[in-house]
């Protein structure tokens, strides 16, 4: 990956991002690289909900820029960032624009990936959304240091293809996501989230049978880390209802309902949701 801030963050834990980015800015060199450090500061502030801190951050970050491209990519994304997360997406998508114009001309593929993937998630239609994504999708796949978007980017595609019923086109795109999180075996949860929006599909596409190896993959990785999946067990309960194995199916219904009343508050609200997977714990 061609950032070289990306390997700072842990979204995760914002404290610890913030600790190390302070102690960053302090070792910078340039004002173009402490303007640079500044913006992910802001992107911090951002995430906790705090605009007005991260609009400040920002500002200041300006007048550290001296004009750099680079510079003024990372200030627009995270400009753009701020807006979109405060919920004006029509103020967010001109700046993704420019930041990935700058991105381009300070030779930062990874960042104009990144601004083209919120460029597309800004988008006012779906026009919109389908064409800065593929852009995104043909920078990531030309440049090996923005690959890292490739998983993101074709997991977006994926699911817009999925809640049109597009299931084939899904399934390309949700498939070539696989391969591509399959690359960075480190970031182990990706992979199964994206073999869980594989099978899901194969499943939409009455497919049931092929996708039922790759939700036992993503339940038994899981179980031996410890993160139990309300989501994964559902999916198979439905893959097993699918293929008329009703023991299989209520078996993981039953998981799946202890887990999503523990771990998921939009599961009490979603009665129909609830009610289907309760008659299929219960067949």
């Amino acid at each position: 990956m061609d950032d070289r801030l990306r390997p700072l963050w842990d979204f995760d834990d914002l404290d610890a991002t913030e600790r190390r980015f302070r102690e960053q800015r302090e070792l910078e060199e340039s004002d173009a690289g402490r303007a640079a450090v500044m913006t992910q500061l802001a992107r911090v502030a951002g995430l906790r909900g705090d605009f007005e801190e991260g609009d400040r951050l920002l500002d200041e970050a300006m007048t550290h820029g001296d004009k750099s491209a680079v510079a003024q990519a990372y200030i627009d994304l995270e400009r753009g960032r701020l807006r979109r997360s405060s919920g004006d997406p029509a103020a967010a998508l001109p700046l993704f624009e420019s930041a990935f114009v700058e991105a381009l001309r300070g030779d930062q593929q990874f960042v104009a990936v990144d601004a083209a993937h919120m460029a597309a998630l800004a988008a006012a239609d779906r026009e919109g959304f389908l064409a800065w994504t593929q852009r995104g999708i043909d920078l990531a796949e030309e440049r090996e240091g923005a690959s890292y978007w490739l998983g993101p980017l074709l997991n977006n595609l994926g699911w817009e293809y999925y809640e049109t019923a597009d299931y084939t086109l899904a399934l390309d795109a949700f498939e070539r996501a696989l391969r591509a999180r399959e690359q960075d075996p480190a970031n182990a949860s990706a992979i199964e989230i994206a073999r869980y929006a594989v099978g899901k599909t194969l499943r939409a596409l009455g497919r049931a049978q092929e996708a039922i190896p790759l939700l036992e993959q993503a339940v038994a990785w899981t179980e031996r880390e410890g993160r139990p999946d309300g989501w994964f067990h559902e999916e198979l309960a439905e893959e097993y209802a699918a293929v008329g194995q009703p023991e299989h199916a209520g078996e993981h219904a039953r998981r799946a309902i202890s887990l999503l009343e523990m771990g998921d508050p939009s599961f009490a609200e979603d009665e129909p949701r609830k009610t289907h997977l309760t008659s299929l714990a219960e067949a």
